[in-house]
């Protein structure tokens, strides 16, 4: 039985790389022959490091043995505490409480919200940062520019007098919708019942409503699928006229006024950006935003032309694609390589290409963009029943879980926080089960695509190992960075321990919250590589991110030089 719970102390207190036992125990657990280290110093530097590191052993191998540790009885009382811990596990439609209830550090994948008009206060904004929220969502289908900038404002306010936490903005552009025209009132539909639609604007009766793109006709054919909302009913094209498509009601309901549609297996041929993106975009950068959520991307051309305006007008903003058009899964490869990162957009993705592929789409995005060092979201109906209810579905906890598991970045609440009855409940839900499902993430193996690590630049190596050390040693990582390349990359071979990324750029600090596994902390640096150092990890234990006597690999590293010549690279293994 001691055994037993040995073992599972040895797991769980591997979750926890803050615990001195941890390191020790860790390296005992995971030995395997030793290989000698350099630490490489810039030639003409001053720093003279506390502790470098060499002959630490190195898990070369993608799983160690099992292996049974004896224990001490000083360990007992660890273990017991350990175990408490685990008895004290909070249901998880209660995530008022308990062990992994209250938003730290720790939590790895981020959590994106949407706000709307349950959530555009001041109070409701802080209660969303204290839930758990690291990126705030500005739909701009919904709200006008006064309304968007008062939200941003809100939230500048928020990071100015937060000290240990940041949120990032993003600006998620409406794109080329089709839409239906207004109805006096909504509708009922039945099955088999004939109706249409015409490019004639102003029609809105009982068999007839307008839509308001004036190709919709080219655009479908006989026997076509016609959805509406994602597919809350649907409608078999039969035939058509110059201005007007005539159907039969397959799914009836409620038709109401300016509902989305869809073609099953088709996009509609329009430009992924429309003027009113364009007039968004441009508020986007006289406001500073973060992120910048493209709807509808079809090709990489999109992509290249956004970033060419925004290179021109000197504004530092990534671009997410969405992928929720049938024509962009073609150019998947394309279009992520174009971009900073890309949101599985499961909405109009599951209305324009069958629903059961929509789930094998996600982990292959997921996939593309981790093999790219790209970040990746996944969106749309992941709390959705909470819009109304206080607690989830079970099958919406198992959605979050495995958005976890493939390793997203983010995963997105929209209808939830936007207009939703629940807004912090369900950012405490998603953080609850994001954090339990962290923690149930077998640690120490090996970073993904070994075979591409030295391929691009000298820093992926340093990143790479970096990984390994955080993955035997158990440590967290602290970089120092001023662009967060050395960050995103670390972030992109997912290390077993929390990435500390110091910046002294405020922007760059906002665009690090979106990364798995990343701490941005906003830090004035000092022309002395020690005394910057010295700060930091000062800094850290003071917030309690880590304890005295805990070690942390320092990685220099990176495009741009900081303390260092732009050939030297090196890691070194600090005691706080």
């Amino acid at each position: 039985m001691s055994q037993v719970a040995a073992t599972r102390s040895i797991h769980t207190s591997l979750l926890h790389p803050t615990s001195r036992s941890t390191q020790n125990r860790s390296r005992t657990l995971l030995k395997s022959p030793s290989f000698s280290s350099k630490h490489f110093s810039p030639k003409g530097n001053n720093i003279t490091p506390k502790v470098s590191f060499a002959n630490f052993p190195i898990n070369a191998s993608k799983s160690a043995p099992s292996e049974v540790v004896p224990i001490s009885p000083e360990d007992d009382s660890k273990i017991e505490e350990e175990l408490e811990k685990l008895r004290g596990l909070p249901e998880l439609g209660d995530p008022s409480g308990g062990l992994w209830s209250k938003p730290i550090v720790r939590r790895k994948t981020k959590i994106v919200c949407t706000i709307g008009p349950s959530t555009n206060t001041k109070e409701m904004i802080w209660k969303l940062a204290e839930a758990g929220m690291n990126v705030a969502r500005l739909n701009m289908s919904h709200g006008d520019h006064a309304s968007h900038k008062k939200v941003i404002d809100l939230v500048k306010e928020y990071n100015a007098q937060s000290k240990d936490n940041v949120i990032a903005i993003m600006l998620d552009t409406k794109g080329p919708e089709v839409r239906s025209g207004d109805l006096p009132q909504p509708i009922i539909l039945k099955n088999g019942q004939e109706f249409t639609f015409t490019i004639r604007s102003g029609v809105g009766t009982a068999d007839c409503v307008s839509v308001n793109y004036d190709d919709f006709v080219n655009d479908v054919e006989a026997g076509d699928t016609l959805l509406v909302d994602g597919g809350m009913m649907s409608f078999l094209v039969k035939s058509k006229t110059a201005d007007s498509v005539k159907c039969e009601v397959i799914d009836g309901g409620e038709l109401a006024s300016r509902r989305h549609l869809n073609v099953r297996g088709k996009s509609a041929t329009l430009p992924s950006i429309t003027e009113k993106d364009w007039d968004d975009i441009k508020f986007g950068v006289d406001n500073e935003v973060d992120f910048y959520a493209v709807s509808f991307v079809k090709d990489a051309e999109v992509v290249h032309e956004l970033k060419n305006y925004l290179k021109s007008n000197g504004a530092d903003i990534q671009v997410i694609v969405k992928i929720e058009s049938a024509d962009s899964i073609p150019n998947l490869h394309s279009i992520i390589t174009a971009s900073d990162g890309a949101m599985v957009a499961r909405g109009d993705l599951g209305a324009e290409l069958p629903i059961e592929e929509v789930p094998l789409l996600q982990e292959e995005i997921i996939r593309i963009c981790r093999s790219m060092g790209k970040a990746v979201i996944v969106a749309t109906n992941m709390l959705e029943s909470m819009i109304v209810h206080p607690t989830p579905t079970r099958a919406e906890v198992s959605d979050i879980a495995i958005a976890v598991r493939e390793g997203s970045d983010g995963i997105m609440l929209s209808g939830e926080t936007a207009h939703g009855k629940f807004p912090i409940k369900a950012a405490k839900v998603m953080h609850t089960v994001a954090l339990r499902t962290e923690a149930a993430i077998p640690g120490g193996q090996m970073p993904p695509n070994i075979g591409q690590v030295f391929k691009n630049h000298m820093s992926e190596m340093f990143a790479y190992h970096a990984t390994i050390m955080s993955n035997t040693l158990g440590t967290s990582t602290v970089v120092f960075t001023r662009s967060g390349f050395m960050a995103i990359l670390l972030s992109h071979y997912r290390p077993s321990g929390t990435i500390f990324a110091f910046t002294d750029n405020k922007r760059v600090q906002q665009k690090l919250a979106l990364y798995q596994g990343v701490c941005p902390i906003y830090m004035e640096f000092s022309d002395d590589a020690e005394e910057t150092f010295t700060k930091a990890l000062d800094l850290l234990q003071k917030n309690g991110m880590v304890k005295e006597g805990e070690e942390v690999a320092l990685v220099q590293s990176g495009r741009q030089p900081i303390w260092r010549f732009h050939s030297t690279h090196n890691i070194q293994v600090r005691t706080v």
